[in-house]
């Protein structure tokens, strides 16, 4: 075989690949990285996760570069309150966010005196650890740590500031065909509260569900190509872990 020949060939193969990683990564499975706190204590900073793409339908979010290949939803599949989401921001249809989703097409949510309402109703919680530690960006906060259960039972932690906390709010009604999304660190998460930075989701723009972490590094104990500190660096006991 000439190197013509071989050059074609090797060339022919890592398009073909490349053409099977696209197709895969755009209906069926994709990696995330988790690069912020606004989900801890769930989810940390430097965590790895798989998300299902074909868990709530397609748009063309679902697709590298959101090509505007077909308007709308197809083979739409509503989800369910208390999943772990990642969506396009609507301010630039553009940036993936990662947030809990806690209010359906239609629901009214409100904070009064820090104690989270869906539909006029309180939802239970129950205190996990009053005096716990989370990150927000480098910084260390306090927070008091609770379980929260949704209506339809769904379980998850969440955790609230003990200095200085979200309150109260104005109601925000959930408009038809949106979703109303938050962080579990609550005060250190940019979510649907904040309407003209995230605000209400279309359906539209929900790229795909998160379902388990495959891999986790703590970059603030150092860097991975640091072999010798891996037994810090990399979190073993979070391989393979169900997200809640």
């Amino acid at each position: 075989m000439s190197v013509k020949n071989k050059i074609f060939d090797n060339l022919k193969t890592i398009l073909y690949a490349l053409i099977i990683a696209v197709f895969i990564r755009s209906i069926f499975i994709q990696p995330f990285y988790i690069p912020s706190s606004s989900m801890e204590p769930n989810l940390l900073v430097g965590d790895r996760l798989f998300v299902t793409k074909y868990s709530y339908g397609y748009s063309k979010h679902s697709f590298p570069f959101s090509p505007n290949i077909f308007d709308g939803r197809i083979l739409y599949n509503q989800p369910k309150r208390g999943d772990v989401i990642v969506f396009k921001t609507p301010s630039d249809n553009r940036t993936d966010y990662i947030k809990r989703l806690i209010g359906l097409p239609g629901d009214s949510i409100q904070f009064i005196d820090g104690n989270l309402y869906i539909n006029n109703n309180q939802i239970i919680n129950t205190i996990i650890k009053k005096n716990d530690k989370l990150f927000c960006g480098k910084q260390s906060i306090k927070v008091k740590t609770f379980e929260e259960k949704l209506p339809d039972g769904k379980k998850y932690f969440a955790s609230y500031r003990i200095d200085i906390s979200f309150k109260n709010s104005d109601k925000y009604l959930v408009p038809k065909e949106h979703y109303f999304f938050l962080g579990d660190n609550r005060d250190c998460s940019k979510d649907s509260r904040f309407l003209s930075d995230v605000g209400y989701v279309h359906k539209d723009n929900l790229v795909g569900k998160a379902q388990f972490l495959f891999f986790s590094t703590d970059r603030r104990k150092g860097s991975i190509i640091q072999f010798w500190k891996w037994s810090e660096i990399i979190r073993f006991n979070r391989f393979f872990k169900k997200i809640k």
